[in-house]
């Protein structure tokens, strides 16, 4: 199955090689010039410069041809060879109707691959702050987009469930609850639950690190529980694993109100069972610098310095870095993915690189297998300093979904009640949320204007859920229901419509190969603005002509097919009404 964009394009790859040349690659272009065209090609003056030859009259040979293609209306050359390109009504209209039959005629499919993404990365027996919404948002975009191409995906969320935090909570639960039978030196076993909510892990943690600043022997006593959990003495990694249990329960349920799923809830806990076959593997590659074994991953070619990847500890304790390439074994060993996607901030673009380099130089990982790093920029507030409270704290995840969703409640409409008011509420906040986050391009640093990204007006999740409500209250006022075919095109408003749908093939490709949300976000503001003005302008509901009436509703039903697909893409719901 080709898009129209695909098929167009093969197209005049056929006519410029019956012509006797070669090229690598013909792209389909916006016109620049919409008077003069629809589209354009202007790949002429490349393939002339390469074989010696006047563009303009290449163009004139490749027009000759091109216009025995009855798909083809209007072929005008402009400039020194820019061929503009005006495209059968009929031939339109009939691609329009069957992408309202089924979306995917847009997507262009190639291969199918399985790839994993790493997205998510919260520390258990942390509260999520802001600063952990980025990595789902993007990761969950990414990855119902790979799905659209047909890739078998898997998004791990990763957990932070190793590391100085178990220490931590460990040592101020031992103080509060001493009594714990995991503190006994006879401890065997434990199947009893324990007494602690995710309050209380909200407050352990903060409480500990307070007093461990202040105190040194404290953190003394932090550092030794911390290294009992990491080589799995039973009491504290059974008592840890329960911990990290209560806590994931919460990270899932502020994950879930972000649309962010996950098929793996895995951790760094999860790598230890492979971090002895790991480093069988790595071993050969190895060597002892400074009380750790490291990997030269350095190249003749790097323009910096990239130095070795300390791997782990002379005595065996794990480090980051030994429990994510054992993570990447473990990934390899169990489902041998084409690709792995990291989805992290992009200040850890370092030592991912050096993770990648060991583990294709130690054959951790074959070369054909494609490891990813998608770094993203840093979130802040509307004053460009990071989020926080009031009394000067990280502003926690939860705490800015409520207060979105206060101001998405204040503009909602009085009328709207119950339970029913909720669910608008939460879907009109998660829009401001995950628009307003995925709008920028991945890797660079944004400020979060609440006040910007809630209004109905511009590039924002409100504006276009307006839009999608607004299609879906004309087919609400219709008595016919069933088949609509689109079958006119009346006004420049529906060609403006048609020629943005047709886009939607490119847009689809480059956000998926660039990793970039953004295209997909300034895209449906295109199209709804481009709706809106249509709508403004055409009575559709009271049109007397019957057929531009069913040609109206059909392009209307297809517009909002678009913006519902790709806001499922950056998993954001419609709501019934606002």
């Amino acid at each position: 199955m080709a898009s129209f964009v695909k098929d167009v394009e093969e197209k005049i790859t056929k006519a410029i090689n019956k012509l006797g040349y070669q090229t690598d690659k013909v792209l389909l272009s916006n016109s620049n010039k919409p008077e003069l065209g629809q589209f354009q090609f202007n790949g002429v003056m490349a393939i002339a410069k390469k074989n010696g030859l006047n563009p303009v009259e290449l163009a004139n040979k490749l027009v000759d041809i091109l216009q025995e293609d009855e798909r083809f209306e209007k072929l005008l050359i402009a400039g020194p060879g820019f061929i503009n390109i005006t495209f059968n009504k009929d031939y339109l209209l009939n691609y329009m109707n069957k992408c309202l039959n089924d979306f995917d005629n847009f997507i262009d499919i190639e291969k199918s691959k399985k790839i994993i993404i790493d997205y998510g990365g919260a520390n258990a027996a942390k509260a999520l702050h802001v600063g952990h919404m980025r990595s789902p948002n993007i990761g969950e975009a990414l990855k119902r987009l790979a799905k659209l191409y047909k890739n078998e995906v898997l998004g791990d969320v990763h957990l932070g469930d190793v590391g100085r935090q178990s220490g931590m909570v460990i040592t101020e639960l031992m103080l509060e609850q001493p009594n714990l039978p995991y503190f006994k030196e006879n401890y065997t076993e434990c199947n009893d639950s324990l007494n602690l909510t995710i309050e209380d892990l909200g407050r352990l943690y903060p409480v500990a690190s307070n007093k461990a600043k202040e105190d040194e022997k404290r953190m003394e006593e932090v550092r030794k529980i911390t290294a009992e959990v990491d080589k799995g003495t039973k009491r504290y990694l059974d008592l840890w694993k329960k911990i990290v249990q209560i806590s994931s329960k919460d990270i899932k349920n502020t994950y879930d109100k972000l649309n962010c799923h996950f098929e793996l809830w895995e951790g760094e806990l999860d790598s230890y069972k492979y971090i002895d076959d790991t480093l069988k593997i790595l071993k050969p590659h190895m060597y002892e610098s400074e009380g750790a074994y490291v990997i030269d991953v350095k190249k003749e070619d790097d323009k910096v310095d990239i130095p070795p990847l300390i791997v782990v500890k002379t005595d065996g304790s794990s480090i980051y870095a030994t429990r994510d390439l054992a993570t990447i074994y473990s990934r390899m060993k169990r489902f041998n993915p084409d690709e792995i996607w990291y989805v992290v901030d992009k200040r850890q673009g370092m030592y991912f690189e050096q993770c990648f380099r060991a583990s294709y130089k130690s054959g951790l990982v074959k070369n054909e297998t494609k490891l990813e790093f998608l770094g993203f920029g840093t979130l802040n507030g509307k004053d460009g300093k990071p989020f926080k409270t009031r009394d000067g704290g990280l502003l926690t995840l939860n705490a800015l979904i409520d207060m979105v969703k206060e101001i998405a409640a204040s503009k909602l409409k009085e009328n709207i009640k119950g339970e029913e008011r909720e669910k608008i509420v939460e879907q009109i906040a998660i829009s401001i949320l995950k628009y307003g986050d995925l709008l920028p391009v991945r890797n660079t640093d944004y400020n979060f204007d609440i006040e910007k990204f809630s209004s109905v007006e511009g590039k924002t999740g409100p504006y276009v859920l307006y839009t999608a409500v607004r299609i879906k209250s004309i087919f609400n006022k219709l008595e016919k229901t069933g088949e609509y075919k689109i079958s006119e095109i009346s006004s420049k408003d529906e060609e403006n419509i048609i020629i943005k749908l047709i886009e939607l093939t490119k847009v689809l490709k480059a956000a998926y190969e660039e990793k970039n949300t953004s295209i997909i976000c300034d895209y449906l503001f295109n199209i709804c603005n481009l709706y809106n003005k249509f709508y403004a302008e055409h009575n559709i509901i009271n049109e007397k002509n019957e057929k531009i009436k069913q040609s109206w509703i059909a392009l209307s039903r297809l517009v909002y097919l678009v913006i519902e697909k790709l806001l499922d893409i950056l998993a954001i719901e419609i709501p019934e009404k606002m």
